[in-house]
């Protein structure tokens, strides 16, 4: 199993920035991906940003440029720092991990239990 935490949201003015954190817990070294998700009022959950262990890390169109995820080498951390930010960018965050469970042979994925980001404009 994998739990997940978010901290860092808060309330700042559009071309600010803030930085999201997500400790994450259990069999970390299951993990084959994090994830930051956003889900504003009344829309769709969204993929953010994504790394891919091994593979590649990559961001939703609209972010690109502004955001910039990052993770440790033991999975235990998950970090999105976020530049010049828009109203566009209001939304709960959350924090998403993919794991893959060899000891029963389960791929299992974990969510976080969110943080607001508002943006005032």
């Amino acid at each position: 199993q994998v739990v997940l935490a978010e901290s860092g949201g808060g309330l700042v003015r559009a071309g600010g920035s803030l930085s999201l954190s997500c400790q994450v817990s259990g069999k970390t070294t299951d993990i084959t991906a994090l994830a930051w998700y956003r889900q504003g009022l009344g829309k769709k959950r969204e993929l953010v940003a994504q790394i891919e262990f091994g593979e590649n890390t990559s961001y939703l169109d609209s972010v690109k440029g502004r955001f910039t995820v990052s993770s440790n080498s033991a999975k235990s951390a998950l970090y999105l720092q976020m530049n010049n930010l828009e109203p566009e960018d209001t939304a709960v965050y959350y924090c998403h991990a993919v794991a893959y469970h060899a000891d029963w042979d389960s791929g299992e994925r974990y969510w976080g239990q969110g943080t607001q980001v508002t943006v005032s404009s």
